[in-house]
């Protein structure tokens, strides 16, 4: 029986505060930038393509360095990370999985039967991959090994030699996973800073999933997509598709289309602001008993209130003096992290309210001490 673990990061959708720090996205998109009134009254609502849009998988794959028949788009990327773990792990499998994570890479895979084995990433390391440890967690019967670059909770992003050395260790240790690499935060970048290549095209072994949820700030039109360059496993993730969704919504990869053709207009603004905030929010640390892992992508970052100013039992109590001021951050727990850890956004709050939001964690941080 096919079960699924709560999720607290579930609060984010259902329980809004005034000063959201625990968002992980850009600033949203209005429909009036896509969009006039009347050029939707000929989008035509049947059914689309099951693989997706065909102009829109051609843009995505040229942005990837894969062909559009190696594209298939997603309800969102959690869709395509589920679909990867039905088709690629059956009750007893093993899952290898980098934490602190998004909660939904490991409870799809517990939720279908799979066994997960964590590597824990450190604070204190930057979470950098840890390849010795990794390499020593995998198996014969690892059929996934799954993480994200940039991560989510820290925005760290892995090197494409990290890539290729663990891609080396997968080939020898368990020849018949695939690596899938989250790619949600690649094209959120910070300032002038270049959009780094994408990992599809690295390898047969790699399957990438990304969407316009974050770095676009679309998470309304629950758009994403996967690559994989193998046609066998394609095909099963295809059929996969088919048989939970059928097809995405022909509204939503029209919208898509609109802002992957213009993704340059929308992301060069949300670039300059998160370099602004991630400046603010560094400057701020400087003045405050917390340490921070500075992200390379992402409106995310990970704090941690500092052990010599906050002993176990304040931790708590810093939660509780947060949301007294209506303000929120994203507990380590929520990831696999541990709670005097937390995941801040630094890209969902406008410039005043960023700042504000800054001024009750502050305070928060000195009531619990």
């Amino acid at each position: 029986m096919t079960t699924f673990a709560p999720s607290a990061i579930s609060a984010l959708l259902d329980s809004p505060v005034r000063y959201d720090l625990a968002e992980s996205t850009s600033p949203p998109l209005t429909l009036g930038e896509l969009a006039e009134p009347a050029e939707l009254t000929d989008v035509v609502l049947g059914y689309g393509p099951i693989g997706g849009d065909a102009e829109l998988r051609a843009m995505i794959a040229a942005d990837t360095g894969v062909a559009a028949d190696q594209v298939l788009v997603t309800v969102g990327a959690i869709a395509a990370m589920f679909l990867l773990a039905q088709a690629t792990c059956a009750p007893g499998d093993r899952v290898l999985l980098a934490t602190p994570c998004f909660p939904p890479a490991r409870t799809v895979p517990e939720g279908l039967g799979a066994q997960v084995d964590v590597v824990p990433l450190s604070f204190d390391d930057g979470y950098r991959l840890p390849l010795g440890r990794i390499a020593d967690a995998l198996t014969p019967r690892t059929r996934l090994v799954s993480l994200a670059s940039p991560q989510n909770p820290s925005g760290v992003r892995f090197t494409e030699a990290e890539l290729h050395a663990l891609l080396d260790e997968v080939r020898h240790r368990a020849p018949e996973a695939v690596v899938l690499v989250d790619e949600t935060y690649r094209e959120s970048t910070y300032g002038e800073a270049k959009i780094p290549p994408s990992a599809a095209a690295m390898s047969s072994r790699v399957v990438t999933c990304s969407s316009l949820s974050k770095a676009h700030g679309a998470p309304g039109l629950r758009l994403g997509w996967l690559t994989t360059s193998d046609a066998e496993l394609y095909g099963k993730l295809r059929e996969a598709k088919f048989l939970t969704a059928i097809a995405c919504s022909t509204v939503d990869e029209f919208l898509a289309a609109r802002v992957v053709s213009r993704r340059t207009d929308f992301l060069a603004p949300r670039a300059h602001r998160l370099r602004q905030a991630l400046d603010e929010l560094v400057a701020w640390t400087h003045d405050q008993p917390v340490d921070i892992v500075q992200p390379d992508g992402g409106a995310i970052c990970c704090l941690r209130l500092r052990p010599d100013r906050f002993p176990t039992a304040a931790v708590a109590d810093f939660y509780a003096h947060l949301a007294k001021r209506d303000t929120r951050v994203a507990p380590g727990s929520w990831f696999g992290e541990d709670d005097r850890v937390f995941r801040l956004g630094f890209g969902h709050l406008s410039p005043p309210d960023f700042t504000a939001a800054l001024d009750r964690l502050a305070d928060a941080l000195t009531a619990a001490r």
